[in-house]
């Protein structure tokens, strides 16, 4: 089991690289459209992160995997720089140094990454909506939303931005509810 802590200090610098190398190149979104891809399809299969992570597994057979999983639309920069992942041992922390870089590119860019939980997926209008607000509350030029369904909530919202939470779901009316009737 690898340490949250350990792994962001790996994964900072490398972040840190990859974006130098974007600027340079001018290629900072399409490298975290690249980014934003790998974390989902590495959130998506524990099969590829064990895959990655298990150190019996030669570079080659890691380097011909990327190579079949990215095609041929990825970057030559990109694709190098996950060569040169697998070539340093630290493919196992790919999907932290992405997110890493997506964090950067999001400081960059006057992004906010607000964390919206809801009973049943949302419509464009009611993104539009969550999406508004954020900006307002943030100031924030742009808002990033990562959307999670928990048919738990009942209904409504949990909109997370940062530290901030803001619990418009029916469950969380109904404990708020619940103690104050208690007390």
């Amino acid at each position: 089991m690898k340490s949250d802590i350990a792994t962001s200090e790996i994964a900072q610098p490398y972040a840190e690289a990859l974006m130098t190398v974007a600027q340079s190149n001018n290629l900072t979104e399409a490298f975290g459209n690249d980014a934003r891809s790998l974390v989902t399809l590495l959130n998506d299969s524990q099969q590829l992160r064990d895959f990655f992570d298990n150190p019996f597994i030669l570079p080659e057979n890691k380097k011909a995997l990327i190579g079949r999983v990215l095609g041929d639309d990825t970057n030559a920069f990109f694709r190098s720089f996950l060569m040169l992942l697998v070539d340093k041992k630290r493919i196992s922390v790919l999907s932290a140094i992405c997110k890493q870089y997506l964090a950067i590119l999001r400081q960059l860019n006057q992004t906010v990454l607000a964390e919206v939980v809801s009973a049943v997926p949302l419509n464009e209008t009611q993104e539009q909506a969550v999406k508004e607000k954020v900006m307002a509350m943030t100031n924030a030029r742009e808002v990033e939303l990562e959307k999670k369904v928990d048919t738990e909530l009942i209904g409504g919202v949990i909109i997370k931005v940062g530290s901030q939470v803001i619990d418009a779901s029916l469950r969380g009316q109904l404990r708020r509810l619940s103690l104050r009737l208690s007390s």
